[in-house]
């Protein structure tokens, strides 16, 4: 039986809590300056965090063993199952060649490359990150960027800012449910609160875009479609989160951003559409500008090898309309009758196994000396967003006549792929669990939360450092989300509002995580040129920053109207 200590180091809280960092530090320093891959980081932050948790928390040997297990499976299932059935359902539209019919349907509503570049990275952008997240949407929306005749740096840039907001909602709502599995917090009441944040950033991304894309004649020239798309964006993230389903909020979000798009163009058209074209994309000569000289070219994601469908290039018809979106309305209908209808929610919930953690369930207690609930691994093999994704893909496959042997060998290709981001999440899972159940995570918070009540501002950061230096805003989350919900109520804050923060302040700091940034430098063909990448968006995410620290810590006080 083990129950954690908060000072296990001479009795001083200061100490202990600088020992108990001593895990993250590994991983930011193994990432922000030797630069190795994730999943080395990760690992060798979970090594770390083993050794503290042996040597400074007294912690026995098995059961630190067995939190690190338990952390990892979690990381595999649900969390890596999600992203390998997201990519995958990817994967098909491409090889069915619908997802030509797709871009072909973003040329239809608008010419206007600052347009195309707001319904690409902003609104098909948003969609890739609800399903897939991880940086699949940067390097897709970079890829789509770049084939409409963007400049490889411009592209980089705007899909990186662009790939802000919807991040919190990322993958099915990870990171919110992986907070609220960690927390004990309800997953949906930390999913309402992010709701009221995150869409104020929303509202504004569309017309940094245009800024962008063209200065600030991009945004005079085409604020109705930015304001448009920002607006409705916001809205229905906030109305999805706080009553409809957090795990439908991106999805719903950026097809409702995309529509307010296509509706504002039936009835306005932007001035300078043509100059716009030859100030922004590639000139006559296919010279690239300024900013994107020296480029190796562009290296776009290469699908599975199967053969892809080609398409004749006909007029779009209605029915191909509809096949080409059909993916992304059948996920809506999915998981609305999964998540709204109760009968199906109660069937669904009663195939969910708990599953006590052998050898680890009854033998850790928290610092108050009550039984931890931690220890109860629940397979949700199911009602997993995983596995409903998994079935809308065989759905798909079948509209689309992929062949099964082409599905197979796309889904292995997919987990060959993304082995070695398995390998990450599991690892920082794995030290998330160590932590939280050895009490190093308690330790910190209990130190934190010193502050007081001026916390609430500086919470946000935590998010924001942890995404930046993990390239997951989900990661961030099993990292901090505990030390969130111990300072807050040792602060006597509102600990779903702090857990939110750091799930809010994650958002800004994506776009200059190092893997980000590889991501978007591989898609675009700036490889080795990430750090020009970097000195263009660190001012964005840091002013971000401020937004959402200012934010939070006013709805801890003065604007707590605001909160669900």
């Amino acid at each position: 039986m083990y129950t954690p200590d908060l000072e296990p180091l001479a009795g001083s809280i200061g100490l202990s809590a600088a020992v108990a960092c001593l895990p993250l530090l590994t991983v930011f320093v193994a990432l922000g300056i030797l630069r190795w891959k994730a999943h080395f980081a990760g690992l060798a932050g979970l090594a770390v965090a083993l050794a503290v948790a042996i040597f400074a928390y007294d912690m026995p040997v098995n059961l630190a063993g067995l939190s690190a297990t338990q952390g990892f499976v979690f990381g595999l299932f649900p969390i890596v199952w999600i992203v390998i059935c997201a990519i995958w359902l990817y994967e098909l539209t491409v090889a069915s060649g619908r997802f030509d019919d797709l871009r072909r349907i973003i040329d239809a509503i608008s010419d206007d490359p600052r347009i195309q570049a707001i319904i690409i990275a902003f609104g098909f952008g948003g969609l890739l990150e609800a399903l897939a997240g991880f940086g699949a949407p940067v390097a897709i929306t970079g890829v789509m960027l770049l084939a409409i005749g963007f400049a490889p740096m411009r592209a980089a840039v705007v899909v990186l800012l662009a790939n802000t907001a919807p991040v919190a909602f990322g993958a099915i709502g990870i990171p919110i449910l992986t907070a609220g599995n960690l927390t004990g917090i309800d997953y949906h009441e930390i999913g309402a609160y992010v709701g009221h944040q995150t869409p104020f950033i929303a509202l504004f991304v569309p017309l940094f875009i245009a800024f962008l894309t063209d200065g600030r004649r991009g945004v005079a020239q085409t604020w109705p479609v930015a304001v448009a798309v920002g607006v409705v964006f916001a809205i229905a993230q906030w109305v999805s989160a706080t009553w409809i389903s957090v795990e439908l909020t991106d999805i719903i979000a950026s097809l409702a951003g995309i529509a307010a798009a296509v509706v504002v163009l039936r009835f306005w058209k932007p001035a300078g559409s043509d100059e716009a074209r030859e100030r922004i994309l590639l000139d006559r000569d296919g010279n690239l500008d300024s900013g994107s000289s020296g480029s190796s070219g562009p290296a776009p994601i290469t699908p599975a090898p199967v053969a892809t469908r080609t398409l004749e290039a006909t007029p779009l018809t209605t029915q191909r309309v509809w096949l080409a979106l059909f993916p992304y309305l059948l996920i809506i209908a999915v998981f609305c009758v999964a998540k709204l209808w109760s009968p199906v929610t109660r069937f669904l919930a009663s195939t969910d196994i708990a599953v006590p953690w052998p050898g680890l369930d009854g033998n850790i207690l928290t610092a108050a000396g009550s039984p931890a609930t931690t220890t109860i691994y629940k397979f949700t093999w199911l009602s997993t967003p995983g596995t409903l994704l998994l079935i809308c893909g065989v759905i798909v496959a079948a509209v689309y006549r992929v062949s099964a042997p082409d599905a197979v060998r796309l889904f292995g290709s997919t987990l060959i792929k993304l082995r070695f981001s398995a390998l990450t999440v599991g690892a920082v899972l794995a030290l998330a669990y160590v932590m939280n159940q050895s009490g190093q995570t308690i330790t910190i918070g209990t130190w934190i939360a010193g502050t007081g009540a001026f916390f609430a501002y500086l919470s946000p950061i935590l998010g924001w450092l942890g995404t930046a230096v993990t390239g997951s805003d989900t990661s961030a989350n099993a990292l901090f989300a505990t030390l969130q919900q111990t300072a807050a109520i040792n602060a006597g804050i509102d600990p779903t509002l702090l857990v939110a923060a750091n799930t809010s302040g994650g958002v800004v700091g994506k776009m200059i995580s190092p893997q980000n940034l590889a991501i978007a430098a591989s898609a675009v063909g700036l490889v080795g040129r990430e750090s020009e990448i970097f000195r263009k968006v660190i001012w964005w995410s840091l002013g971000l920053l401020l937004a959402i620290c200012l934010l939070v810590g006013l709805q801890s006080s003065v604007l707590a109207w605001m909160l669900p």
